[in-house]
C-alpha cells in the first residue's frame, strides 16, 4: 500500500499532503476575511477622502469581486466532494455565467455613470490585494520557519 502520492513526479508523504492542505485552508480563510476587511477599509477611506462617485466605484467593485470569489469557492467546494463529483462543464458554465453577469453589471455601472471607473478598478482589485498579502505572509512564515 503506497504511503503517499506523486505530484509532478515527486513522491509526497501523508504528512506533507496534510501540511499542504493546512496551508491551503489557512490561505483561503485569510483571503476570505481580508477581502471584507480591505473592502471595508477602502470604502471608509474613499467615503471620507473623495467624491461619492469614486467611493461608489470602490464599494461596488469590491462587492462584485468579493461575492464572485465567494461563489467560486462554493462552486469548487461542491465540485470536489467525493460523494458527488460535478462535471467540469458545470463548473465552467457557472464560472462563465458569473463572468458575463459581472461584465454586464460593470458595463451598466460605467455606462450610466453610477461610478467612477478608476474607483471601480480599485474596488475590483480587492481580491488581488488579499491574495498578494496572503502570499507574502505565507512566504514570510515559510522562510522564518526554515531559518529557526
Amino acid at each position: 500500500m503506497p504511503q503517499g502520492i506523486e505530484i509532478s513526479g515527486l513522491p509526497l508523504k501523508k504528512a506533507e499532503i496534510s501540511e499542504m492542505m493546512t496551508i491551503q485552508q489557512r490561505l483561503l480563510k485569510f483571503i476570505t476575511i481580508a477581502n471584507w476587511v480591505i473592502l471595508f477599509a477602502a470604502a471608509m477611506i474613499t467615503m471620507l477622502a473623495s467624491s461619492a462617485d469614486f467611493a461608489r466605484g470602490v464599494i461596488f467593485g469590491g462587492l462584485i469581486v468579493t461575492v464572485n470569489f465567494h461563489l467560486l469557492y462554493r462552486t469548487l467546494q461542491k465540485a470536489f466532494r467525493p460523494q458527488q463529483l460535478v462535471s467540469h462543464n458545470v463548473v465552467l458554465a457557472k464560472y462563465y455565467v458569473r463572468f458575463i453577469a459581472s461584465g454586464v453589471i460593470i458595463l451598466i455601472l460605467i455606462a450610466k455613470h453610477y461610478v467612477n471607473p478608476i474607483g471601480l478598478f480599485i474596488g475590483l482589485s480587492v481580491v488581488v490585494v488579499s491574495i498578494t498579502l496572503a502570499t507574502l505572509i505565507e512566504l514570510k512564515n515559510l522562510f522564518f520557519k526554515e531559518a529557526v
